[in-house]
């Protein structure tokens, strides 16, 4: 890429640097994922977090009991329907994540060139020089000289919280190492990360299939994050998985790109997943600091030309203790969203943070600000040349319905749709207004029972930059005539103004199905 079109076309005037942000109803056109936990599981901060932009709440089972997650999810519905804010369902998933089991929980103190042994057997106490882990087969994984990270949770790199070990000798099963730096390890759960080396354990395991198939069915989770997907096949056989629960055949499957393996085969995982979440805290071990934002950018490239949401996490890790981010920081999620990223996923910093409302909003302001000086013309070029021609029917739809809106300076564009494709297809080309999805549901059976299907597809594009969803009335049949079209397209509009994203004498996009035809219009409202 030659080194002209990384600039902004045009300088930034520094009068609008001064100038104070402006609030808006939609806080970024970028998705917020927030994960749920101990600082962020009551009614009241869960509200915080839905009214300052949070649109995804992930859980995380690599900690908590179903019967913990069950309690906050509970808190997210009263919560959704308070704030009348729609939000969606992300269950992560544990994979063959390695951890350090401290039960008495007591801190454990760690004093560089000492010796520690680190053994598969669970039932000795974690100390200063002995670490029980859950994995007996790590002395077979590693070889003298290999390095072994270990952190609480999310781990961050930080020297002060988190410890690098060096193997120095196998002993059986047990794995002797030098620690290389002074620090003191506190809480129950520890993450352990072999750099760049292959751990012999399935993505998906009983625990994690246990899970899915109470918790998750139960739930009707939207989104899946498999961690530690390492190959295709990976998604290939939870989605194997999903549809044999019959109830989560629409569960959407996000390929979380752990390490080097990961991203080695990430043309193959991008094919089969719906999307890809890039989990910057273990692929910051994997590989050497200076190839971080390489691969950022490589894959939040990859996932925009295919039309698939990119997430991206570790972005504000020092808000997990302070009410501001660091420079570095915020320049930091800026990036991710002139590279392109659809989502910003918060974890410790909503889940044990201390300002969990605070973080969602900053992160939330430095979108929109980046979102403003975002190269629109420049993607839309090179999106509409990685497709090439001949376009299929709904790529050129989709890409008319955004050079149109973008030529007559449209304040929204609206998408009927009722798989949600369409809304997806238009959000891909990255207008710089938002996209209304009208999810017009559909009657569908079980042969058992009637019901209407919609509600998923709404909730699934909450994680989709731009694009927000509403959720048609079901008296309105997605084979409906003019007429009701019409009458549909009064709701969204009347939606529009009443949340000030539509003014009168506004010109508005509409992209829909009209018979067997897509037709893309432009309207001008009246007063």
């Amino acid at each position: 890429m030659q080194a002209s079109q990384l600039l902004l076309e045009e300088p930034i005037r520094m009068a609008s640097i001064l100038e104070p942000s402006k609030a808006s109803f939609f806080p970024a056109m970028t998705k917020i994922v927030g994960t749920l936990g101990p600082r962020s599981r009551s009614v009241e901060v869960i509200s915080g977090c839905l009214k300052a932009g949070m649109s995804v709440a992930r859980f995380d089972f690599s900690w908590g009991d179903p019967g913990y997650h069950q309690e906050t999810l509970e808190n997210l519905k009263k919560a959704v329907k308070g704030t009348t804010k729609l939000c969606a369902v992300m269950l992560d998933t544990t994979g063959p994540e390695l951890q350090v089991v401290n039960k008495s929980e007591k801190a454990i103190s760690l004093q560089a060139d000492a010796s520690v042994i680190l053994t598969p057997n669970q039932e000795k106490e974690a100390s200063s020089t002995l670490l029980p882990i859950n994995f007996s087969g790590l002395a077979k994984a590693v070889k003298k000289g290999d390095t072994i990270f270990i952190g609480q949770y999310l781990f961050t790199g930080s020297e002060t919280t988190s410890v690098w070990l060096e193997v120095s000798e196998l002993k059986g099963e047990d794995v002797v190492c030098v620690v290389k730096n002074s620090t003191t390890l506190s809480g129950s759960l520890f993450t352990l990360h072999v750099s760049q080396i292959r751990i012999d354990l399935p993505t998906l395991t009983d625990s994690d299939k246990e899970v899915i198939s109470t918790w998750g069915v139960k739930n009707n989770i939207d989104f899946l994050s498999l961690s530690y997907t390492r190959h295709a096949e990976d998604i290939r056989h939870a989605r194997d998985f999903l549809s044999k629960l019959g109830d989560l055949s629409q569960t959407q499957i996000f390929a979380k790109i752990e390490n080097v393996e990961g991203l080695t085969h990430f043309d193959e995982i991008l094919q089969e997943a719906d999307g890809v979440i890039l989990s910057r805290g273990n692929l910051g071990i994997d590989l050497p600091p200076e190839k971080v934002f390489l691969f950022q950018k490589a894959a939040v490239y990859k996932c925009n030309m295919a039309g698939k949401p990119a997430v991206v996490t570790r972005v504000v890790d020092s808000m997990t203790d302070n009410l501001r981010p660091t420079r570095a920081e915020a320049t930091d999620v800026a990036n991710a969203v002139l590279d392109g990223a659809d989502a910003i996923l918060l974890g410790a910093e909503t889940l044990r943070g201390l300002y969990p409302v605070e973080t969602i909003s900053i992160v939330g302001k430095i979108c929109s600000e980046a979102e403003k000086v975002f190269n629109q013309d420049l993607y839309f070029k090179k999106a509409v040349k990685y497709i090439g021609e001949p376009m299929s029917h709904l790529e050129s739809i989709a890409s008319s319905a955004v050079r149109a809106a973008i030529k007559v300076k449209a304040s929204v564009i609206i998408c009927f749709t009722s798989s949600g494709r369409a809304a997806r297809l238009i959000a891909k080309y990255r207008p710089t207004m938002p996209v209304i999805s009208v999810v017009i549901p559909r009657l569908k059976t079980n042969q058992l029972r009637w019901s209407f299907s919609g509600a998923f597809e709404a909730r699934q594009s909450l994680i989709v930059r731009g694009l927000f969803p509403m959720l048609a009335d079901p008296r309105h049949p997605a084979e409906s005539t003019n007429a009701t079209n019409e009458s549909v397209l009064k709701v969204a509009l009347d939606h529009g103004k009443t949340s000030g994203i539509v003014k009168s004498h506004d010109r508005v996009v509409v992209c829909q199905k009209v018979g067997d035809a897509s037709v893309v219009k432009i309207i001008e409202l009246e007063e």
